[in-house]
């Protein structure tokens, strides 16, 4: 699922291309959601909150939309043939296009349009945004101190509650950047851990949203963006052990999470030990 950094890149792009300007083409293929309130009424801003994205126009108007695990928006030159070809995609959720420009926003996974004072039914539950004008560390670093009891400190990061747009990439990568365990239970945790955790996850996604990729090493080829998160079954950049994987969480909201045991104090509960290829390496017949 895209995170923060590239939520925020993308509000980057939408709002370059369309703030200031009238919504001349709104197309909303999402139920009966009408377009009505926005059509032909003036962009005034897009921006991101957490992992969500808010187009507020002067109607008074706001267009919430969130990618989920596939969605992607795209922006194309008004008038051209791509800019055609998108509008006529089966996977397109929502079109919104000015003078100039046309985006298109492809499997999208959440569509909603509402009034702006009611903004807060959608993203009122969030935690301050890490890479927000509402950031709060102090704030974080208390909701984290204070539960929830019995979460593990990866699963906390993970709670868009406590705070927003860390996903399973920057929590893998800040986790093992602190040296800290991340089925360790996140109260166990010492008031100064925790503060240099959210210190650090905060300058790591400020760093990390100006790369046109998600990357925490600062290097962009593909086999070098990342400590952990993607490298199970190779060598630790740090210690020469062997990057693991692990189930995190139970039911529908389970997710895979990395880690090095020799750098971040053992295996996952869950994990025997056993031997686990690199990812994408074929399985022996």
């Amino acid at each position: 699922m895209p995170e923060g950094d590239t939520v925020w890149r993308t509000a980057r792009r939408l709002h370059t291309a369309l703030a200031g300007r009238p919504a001349l083409l709104v197309d909303i293929r999402w139920g009966a959601i009408g377009e009505a309130p926005v059509r032909g009424c003036v962009v005034e801003e897009v921006v991101p909150r957490g992992k969500h994205l808010l187009h507020r126009f002067d109607s008074g108007w706001t267009l919430h939309t969130h990618l989920r695990m596939e969605g992607s928006w795209r922006v194309e030159a008004a008038g051209t043939p791509a800019a055609a070809r998108g509008l006529r995609r089966g996977d397109l959720r929502v079109a919104i296009g000015g003078p100039e420009w046309t985006t298109l926003g492809l499997r999208l996974g959440e569509v909603d349009l509402v009034r702006s004072t009611d903004e807060h039914a959608l993203v009122g539950h969030l935690g301050p945004d890490v890479l927000g004008d509402d950031w709060d560390a102090d704030a974080v670093v208390d909701r984290l101190v204070g539960g929830p009891e019995g979460a593990s400190v990866a699963a906390a990061l993970l709670d868009q509650r406590l705070l927003a747009g860390v996903g399973t990439f920057w929590a893998s990568e800040v986790l093992f950047v602190q040296r800290l365990h991340p089925w360790h239970p996140v109260t166990a945790l010492g008031r100064e851990e925790v503060e240099a955790l959210v210190e650090r996850v905060h300058v790591m996604m400020v760093r990390g949203r100006e790369h046109a990729v998600q990357s925490s090493t600062g290097i962009l080829r593909a086999d070098e963006r990342a400590w952990v998160h993607g490298r199970s079954g190779r060598p630790c950049r740090r210690c020469g052990e062997t990057i693991r994987v692990a189930p995190l969480g139970q039911g529908p909201g389970q997710r895979v999470f990395f880690s090095c045991p020799g750098c971040q104090g053992g295996l996952a509960p869950t994990d025997d030990g056993r031997p686990q290829a690199p990812l994408g390496a074929r399985r022996r017949r």
